[in-house]
């Protein structure tokens, strides 16, 4: 056989060998789409089985907005008469939310407690947070014998409390209060932008977007801005202080309970 001839045998060869045989070859595997993770009312059914009803779920919503209160909400949901498509308010859009919000204080009990921007600079937005959701607990129409937190921290709140990190992605009772404070705080901020137009409050709901920054540094900060965030503090500091609070009637017209 000529040198050639060897040659092109050779990497002939070399490319067959190189090749999976056949059926016994291995396929490259895709990964696996992630399970979609939806509350459940798994724990509340535990806790019944104890003995131990009714149990109720807590969260709020607004803890990091430079504008607005922190809203608490405590919600016990009737087992008979659980709302389908509850999840956490971050995964629902807001016309989702809306229509959950009127079942969910249609079937169950509710309760929404307001941290007002004064005890939020006072005392700081997490121990307001904390306040408003043990006040709200506490106005249930039904005293629960446990409650279900969401985060890393209890609540003494005149009951038992278990503290559940991402417990509005995970406890069904958790995440209809992680709607009701959602929603009820959507209506204030709402409700707040008719009185202050030109910070669009009914958009961002009082978040840090470059376009509540440019009508802070336009306008100047509301009574409703919270002073004790830097932002806020410093446009205050500028100002010189010398904004009067007006009184606030919006509250009245955001609860239907």
């Amino acid at each position: 056989m000529a040198p050639a001839t060897k040659k092109k045998a050779a990497v002939k060869l070399a490319t067959k060998s190189a090749k999976p045989a056949g059926k016994s070859a291995a396929k490259p595997q895709l990964p696996l789409a992630e399970p979609i993770l939806r509350p459940t009312f798994r724990r509340e059914r535990r806790a019944f089985k104890a003995g131990i009803f009714p149990v109720a779920g807590c969260d709020e919503a607004g803890r990091g907005p430079l504008a607005g209160p922190v809203v608490s909400a405590a919600v016990i949901l009737d087992p008979d008469r659980i709302p389908r498509g509850l999840n956490d308010s971050k995964k629902l859009d807001a016309e989702a939310r809306e229509k959950l919000y009127e079942k969910i204080c249609a079937t169950a009990h509710v309760s929404v407690v307001f941290g007002a921007v004064d005890r939020i600079d006072r005392d700081n937005i997490l121990r307001a947070s904390l306040w408003a959701s043990a006040r709200a607990v506490k106005a249930l129409p039904v005293r629960p014998k446990l409650v279900f937190m969401d985060g890393n921290m209890k609540i003494d709140c005149g009951c038992d409390c278990e503290a559940v990190v991402s417990g509005d992605a995970l406890v069904l009772s958790v995440a209809a209060a992680s709607i009701v404070a959602k929603v009820t705080r959507d209506r204030y901020m709402k409700r707040l932008a008719e009185a202050y137009p030109g910070y669009g409050f009914e958009r961002h709901m009082g978040y840090s977007v470059p376009e509540h920054f440019r009508a802070l540094q336009a306008l100047g900060p509301t009574p409703h801005h919270r002073r004790s965030f830097a932002p806020v503090a410093a446009k205050f500091a500028a100002m010189g202080d010398r904004l009067e609070d007006v009184p606030d009637e919006a509250l009245a017209t955001v609860l239907p309970l």
